[in-house]
């Protein structure tokens, strides 16, 4: 099982986990995440839990990972962001996590809009992000991060579309030392976008991902179209183009056509 020691042990943060929770099994980090931040917790307190009975992605989707193999874990943020600059969020997150991935396995980790990172075109980790605005101020967000790491079995209905560290690195990964270079990463860009400002997060999901240019297949509120990515606009959405005419995305669900 996790434990605070051993998570920060070597940790060089300066407030992203400062405080860290510790659980065998709890039913959702961001569950947890939202209560204590709701309580006046700290910027940078972590919630990490070897197991969710109940996890969250999506879309109200259930997350599914297997336990004592990955890595599930929560973080509170305040950030000084106007709550039209929320949906940047997820963008900052993916890249973070990208460049985590790729300091400590050398492999590259795409980044998926609105909220995936995939390896070999599979699914290897998805975000969460949930805020509490109030009178239009962001008081806290809790992002959450489920990240495959040593898991080899998936369910039939996910096995052609996901995938892992270890199988795509081919050894075990020491989830500790990946958590500890995935935070650490996670503060660097934050302080970043911090100083300069959110938007500054564009081009560096622009630069780690292959959406630009591909044609997508788009699911929105009950119907589907397809169209071409041609990039992203300033507030983080995603913008289409189809049938003759660019749209541009907020939600929905997005399949990339050809992978």
């Amino acid at each position: 099982m996790f434990s605070e020691t051993a998570l920060r042990k070597g940790l060089r943060t300066r407030t992203f986990g400062n405080k860290i929770y510790t659980f065998e099994s709890i039913d959702s980090t961001n569950s947890c995440a939202k209560a204590v931040a709701a309580c006046g917790a700290l910027e940078g307190t972590i919630v990490v839990a070897e197991e969710q009975t109940a996890g969250r992605g999506r879309l109200g989707r259930v997350w599914k990972s297997n336990a004592n193999e990955n890595l599930m874990f929560s973080i509170v943020l305040r950030p000084n962001i106007d709550p039209e600059s929320i949906n940047l969020l997820p963008l900052y997150v993916a890249v973070a996590l990208s460049e985590g991935i790729e300091h400590l396995t050398g492999m590259k980790a795409e980044c998926k809009w609105p909220n995936d990172l995939l390896i070999n075109k599979k699914k290897v980790c998805g975000i969460l992000i949930e805020a509490s605005i109030r009178q239009n101020t962001v008081e806290h967000v809790v992002i959450g991060i489920g990240l495959n790491v040593n898991q080899t079995r998936f369910d039939e209905s996910l096995r052609a579309k996901a995938t892992s560290l270890k199988l795509e690195v081919g050894s075990d990964i020491d989830r500790n030392e990946l958590f500890r270079e995935i935070v650490a990463c996670l503060e660097t860009e934050y302080l970043q976008i911090a100083s300069h400002g959110i938007h500054t997060v564009l081009p560096h999901w622009l630069s780690r991902t292959s959406m630009i240019n591909k044609m997508i297949s788009v699911s929105q509120k009950g119907s589907v179209f397809t169209g071409v990515v041609k990039g992203l606009s300033n507030d983080g959405g995603l913008v289409v183009q189809t049938s003759g005419i660019e749209k541009t995305l907020f939600s929905g669900d997005v399949t990339i056509l050809g992978m």
